[in-house]
This record gives C-alpha cells, sequence and structure tokens, in this order.
C-alpha cells in the first residue's frame, strides 16, 4: 500500500512484455515476404546496405501500425493483466 493511496480497482490493460515477441515475428515474416525474391547476398554484393535497412523499417513500421490499431480498437484480443487504480485514503486528507 502506498502512502496516501489505497488500491480502489483493477482496470484490464494489455501485457505488453507478452505482445513483444509477436511485434518480432510479424515484422520477420513481412521482411520475409518483400525480400523473397532478392538475389542471394554475399558480402560485397551489389545490393546496398541501405536497401536492406529500408526494407527493415518497414517491415517494422507495418506490424506496428497493425497492432497499434488493434490494441486502441480490439483491446480484448490480447494477454491482459489487471492494472491496479488508486484512490486517497485518510493519510492524503490534509488535517
Amino acid at each position: 500500500m502506498s502512502a496516501g493511496l489505497d488500491i480502489g480497482g483493477y482496470d484490464q490493460k494489455p501485457d505488453w512484455p507478452k505482445m513483444g515477441p509477436s511485434l518480432l515475428i510479424a515484422a520477420c515474416v513481412v521482411l520475409a515476404i518483400r525480400t523473397a525474391r532478392w538475389p542471394a547476398r554475399a558480402s560485397g554484393g551489389t545490393m546496398s546496405d541501405r536497401d536492406l535497412e529500408v526494407e527493415i523499417e518497414h517491415a517494422i513500421h507495418l506490424p506496428d501500425r497493425v497492432l497499434s490499431y488493434l490494441v486502441a480498437h480490439r483491446p480484448s484480443i490480447f494477454p491482459q493483466k489487471p492494472e491496479p487504480w488508486f484512490v486517497p485514503n485518510d493519510e492524503d486528507v490534509p488535517k
């Protein structure tokens, strides 16, 4: 119990640490699909590392947008955890 605060109840919030692996997997799938037809790369190949960096950024951006939208509009489909909310108690009242 915090000084001056009591737990008033719990809200169900998305459990972010459990969603990290999902975002990583989704980004890897997007990257694999987008680069599937690229020729095999060897060091010093013709394709620049910047091309790959751009694809990685895009592959992370797409699943992040989808995840953000789903969390905002359909949070119940994700793992949830109770998050307490607090109310003042007698210690918080000025005398």
